[in-house]
């Protein structure tokens, strides 16, 4: 008996996966290379190129194939089980998205620059994009209940964990003396280092537009949400 791996959606993500994250990665470790060669505007404009339609590409598989597989469990008609799912999705957003708060830098308006922080949310977790993906994942799993969201969401991680020790490892290269310096007074796990008192949380440095634009951003993602399923189930990927 033969198996037809090239039509297996399993495998299928795992290879989207491995390429955004051989890209994503790439493109960031090349980075003080590339911005000598051609401006750090520039190389933040082929770094959305690269990036962006990849990160669609994956979005757009996933929404089309989270059925796929085994159902490993099925909760969705336990009450509770919805909202947890949207509570969870919200707080995963606040660590997601840090990065929104330099907009003119994403959209290169700015010089983009790389930052050292030691306010907000990286007084909770050093790496708020991976805590953020990790509940993502968490939420949407639970949810769904499939082999093939059990298999995207640990490949999800997996590559999180990575970008964990590489951008220590950048920032490290980069600022010397001053990362080792604030990479002791925070911790990668929420809370860590707020409960071993290296830390503490000051709850005003949240009172941010930036904050607030998540939040609507959330309520808006939960109205569309429908419409997004539909947009995406109408390309045959």
């Amino acid at each position: 008996m033969t198996i037809d791996f090239a039509l297996d959606s399993h495998l299928v993500i795992l290879v989207l996966l491995l390429v955004f994250a051989i890209a994503h990665s790439g493109l960031a470790a090349l980075r003080p290379k590339g911005e000598k060669l051609i401006g750090a505007r520039l190389y933040r404009v082929l770094f959305a190129l690269v990036s962006l339609p990849l990160a669609v590409i994956l979005i757009v598989y996933f929404f089309n194939h989270r059925y796929d597989g085994v159902q490993l469990w099925q909760l969705q008609g336990v009450p509770a089980v919805k909202p947890l799912v949207w509570i969870l999705s919200a707080i995963s957003f606040l660590f997601l998205y840090p990065a929104t708060f330099n907009l003119l830098e994403i959209a290169a308006v700015q010089k983009p620059q790389v930052h050292l922080y030691e306010t907000g949310i990286i007084r909770i977790t050093r790496h708020p994009q991976m805590v953020g993906q990790v509940i993502w994942c968490i939420a949407h799993t639970l949810w769904i209940g499939t082999s093939f969201t059990l298999v995207t969401s640990i490949g999800l991680v997996v590559h999180h964990l990575f970008g964990v020790w590489h951008g220590d490892r950048r920032l490290q290269a980069r600022f010397g003396e001053s990362f080792e310096t604030i990479k002791s007074r925070t911790s990668i796990l929420p809370f860590l280092a707020i409960l071993q008192k290296r830390q503490t949380l000051d709850l005003l440095e949240f009172l941010r537009p930036s904050y607030l634009g998540v939040a609507i951003f959330t309520g808006v993602l939960w109205k569309i949400h429908p419409f997004l399923m539909r947009a995406t189930g109408s390309i045959d990927w």
